[in-house]
């Protein structure tokens, strides 16, 4: 009995050592395989804005050597400071010979772009980019992503506010209270980055806050200089990586 038993156990770890020889193991694709693959479809994913943090990334100065460009994006690669790398923007009259300037940005390794046919060993995926140092530099090109044209005035004094619209100073004096909860507010719109992720982003002041704004992000297409109030979820700590993080941010918002 007892060998009859002691057959079968051998029987049955031979069976196990058979399949398990035969069998090929698993290839688990990361996330970030996935995105280098998608090429270009990866531009979806900038963030498009320096992001409300305790650290808002600094302002870069490059000078532009060589210049690519898709339908939709250009391939910039840029030197800093004797060091050279990849950048890649929104489709942009760029020459190579010019300064310019960027922040923020999502780093990737290994980035396959399509239509190239080619991998960029280092790139960053950027879409704060303009070509005169921050300032009224930057306020003309974001005025540019609206069509360009002088800029409007960006001064947020005065604002009337819509009946039942949360002050952005109460707001952010008590945004745990807020968390998760559909407020309305009432703004000028100082910044606008339109058709990031899908939607557009779009920066409010109203006087109460000594410069600081509310990110909302909206499908509405909205005027930079426009006097709005606005209604959405307002969401705490939303991180986007790449050090990009806001403390406040109003989501899927819609026009009141």
């Amino acid at each position: 009995m007892k060998l009859q038993i002691l057959n079968t156990s051998l029987a049955v770890l031979m069976a196990l050592l058979l399949f398990t020889c035969n069998s090929k193991p698993r290839v688990i694709e990361s996330e970030s395989s996935a995105e280098q693959q998608a090429g270009a479809e990866g531009m979806n994913e900038l963030p498009g804005e320096p992001l409300v943090s305790d650290a808002v990334p600094q302002q870069r100065k490059v000078e532009v050597e060589e210049v690519l460009h898709t339908d939709r994006y250009s391939y910039l690669n840029v030197s800093e400071n004797g060091e050279k790398f990849w950048i890649a923007i929104p489709r942009s009259e760029v020459k190579a010979g010019e300064t310019c300037y960027f922040r923020g940005g999502i780093l990737k390794k290994n980035f396959f772009s399509p239509e190239f046919n080619r991998v960029f060993e280092t790139v960053y995926l950027v879409s704060e980019f303009w070509k005169q140092p921050s300032g009224a530099g930057m306020e003309a090109a974001h005025a540019g992503l609206q069509g360009g044209g002088a800029v409007p005035d960006l001064s947020a004094d005065n604002i009337e506010r819509a009946e039942g619209a949360v002050k952005l100073s109460v707001l952010f004096a008590n945004k745990e209270k807020y968390n998760n909860q559909v407020v309305k507010v009432t703004g000028k719109v100082v910044k606008v980055n339109p058709r990031i992720m899908n939607r557009n982003w779009v920066h409010l002041r109203d006087g109460s806050t000594d410069g600081a704004d509310l990110t909302v992000t909206t499908m509405e297409e909205i005027p930079l200089g426009a006097v709005v109030t606005m209604e959405g979820t307002i969401a705490l700590d939303k991180d986007f990586g790449a050090g990009y993080r806001y403390d406040v941010i109003m989501e899927g918002a819609v026009l009141q």
